[in-house]
């Protein structure tokens, strides 16, 4: 039994469903295949929520152009008049009366909650579209609702998954499917929590979906299609002569992810590894082409240094006003505000007087954060600096990314450097 996800860039358009089913209909054995909403879908659900708990007046537009998107790729992948024409318009209306009824709704819910109910649709109509595309190609294929295998807390936009019950749910319905030669077509991102309200696993949380489903019905293996020809040891727009990583070890993906590596999403990789579940990240592109694996740690590969770049970084150091010691009640007031102004840190270092850390200037606001601060601490700040992470780091390595810039702070551990420094692109 295998996983296969396809992103959303692999179902972008119906062409991109034709090549889907291309490379599916040359594989055998049973599958559970996870499908993410369509291209940019997300970003124009949580625009059209947005419009419609403010009451804009270009909600009703907004709509119209996501529903015509939709049946647009609809019209593209059907033959007019046939029977599945006639069936899947039908759905697809349906789908999208709900959906406009949800969203008068949204307003009178807590938005966090709101958000899972209308951005879930993504992957709702793009499973919708595709199963019957899929169908009319012959596969043996049908859907189940992930909101009903996935089993989670109400732990809104951010679920934590009930693993126990999300066990048996999935190993009832799934298994059987499977059993008899059925593939199943499911949404990543999706859960449900016991009072059967839908919720999400966190932005990119599909990976994470054919993980929860992989470990749950301990599947051979997990394959994620991308658009990129596998795992890089760094992003192609911030570094040149990027290569792709053949294999890396559980241990690597996991602290890549973590760290901000965009191909595998970072609650991903501890699923498998409990069972030992290998992971492909393959191009469905060049869908013959192997890839990345991701596997056992003690398989011999050559650690090849790998970056990860985040600009636009804020450096803020805090002193105690009394130069009393940074402790835990201090640290504990500083990650609560952290926490209340939406700040993500991405790095951070003690000594006895200061606390520094490393902050995303696209998350929360800092300033209200920097007034929190300054009834205890006095604060100094570095704005648009830059993060880089290297795994499997060498002195020469290091001296390469710094190039003459000023490093501002430095971690490492026995495998990883951190480095804030003063922003300029880095060659390689």
């Amino acid at each position: 039994m295998e996983v296969y996800k396809f992103g959303g860039a692999s179902v972008k358009g119906a062409e991109a469903v034709k090549h889907v089913a291309q490379i599916l209909a040359k594989e055998h054995g049973p599958k559970v295949l996870v499908f993410s909403a369509m291209g940019k879908t997300t970003n124009a659900l949580e625009t059209l929520l947005n419009a419609f708990f403010r009451q804009e007046a270009n909600r009703a537009e907004l709509f119209k152009a996501l529903m015509a998107d939709h049946i647009g790729i609809f019209q593209a992948l059907f033959e007019p008049e046939t029977q599945r024409y006639v069936l899947v318009q039908r759905l697809l209306k349906e789908k999208f009366e709900q959906l406009y009824q949800r969203l008068l709704e949204a307003a009178v819910l807590p938005y966090d909650q709101a958000y899972d109910s209308i951005v879930s649709y993504g992957e709702r109509l793009s499973t919708l579209l595709i199963v019957n595309y899929l169908q009319e190609k012959g596969l043996p294929v049908e859907a189940l609702d992930a909101a009903d295998l996935i089993r989670t807390d109400s732990r809104y936009r951010d679920a934590g998954v009930l693993w126990e019950p999300t066990i048996r749910q999935i190993r009832a319905s799934v298994l059987p499917l499977l059993e008899r030669g059925t593939w199943v077509v499911t949404q990543g991102f999706i859960g449900g929590d016991g009072q059967g309200r839908t919720t999400t696993l966190g932005r990119e949380g599909s990976d994470y979906s054919a993980a929860i489903l992989a470990h749950s019905i301990d599947a051979c293996q997990v394959t994620i299609w991308k658009d990129v020809p596998g795992v890089l040891n760094a992003d192609p727009k911030y570094f040149a002569n990027t290569c792709k990583l053949a294999h890396i070890s559980y241990n690597d993906a996991t602290e890549l992810a973590y760290f901000g590596a965009s191909v595998i999403h970072p609650k991903t990789i501890k699923p498998l590894q409990n069972k030992h579940i290998p992971l492909y990240v393959r191009s469905f592109v060049q869908p013959d082409e192997p890839g990345t694996w991701v596997g056992l740690d003690n398989v011999a590969y050559a650690a090849v240094p790998s970056y990860i770049f985040k600009p636009n970084q804020i450096l803020l150091s805090v002193y105690p006003k009394d130069f009393s010691f940074i402790e835990e009640i201090g640290l504990a007031h500083i990650f609560e505000l952290l926490a209340r102004h939406g700040l993500k840190v991405n790095m951070m270092q003690n000594s006895a007087l200061s606390f520094s850390l490393c902050l995303d200037a696209t998350k929360g606001s800092f300033p209200d954060l920097l007034s929190a601060l300054s009834s205890d601490f006095d604060c100094v700040y570095n704005e648009g600096v830059d993060l880089v992470t290297i795994r499997h780091y060498t002195p020469e390595v290091i001296g390469q990314v710094v190039n003459g810039r000023t490093v501002l702070l430095e971690q490492r551990t026995r495998h990883t450097v951190q480095l804030v420094v003063e922003n300029r692109r880095i060659s390689q």
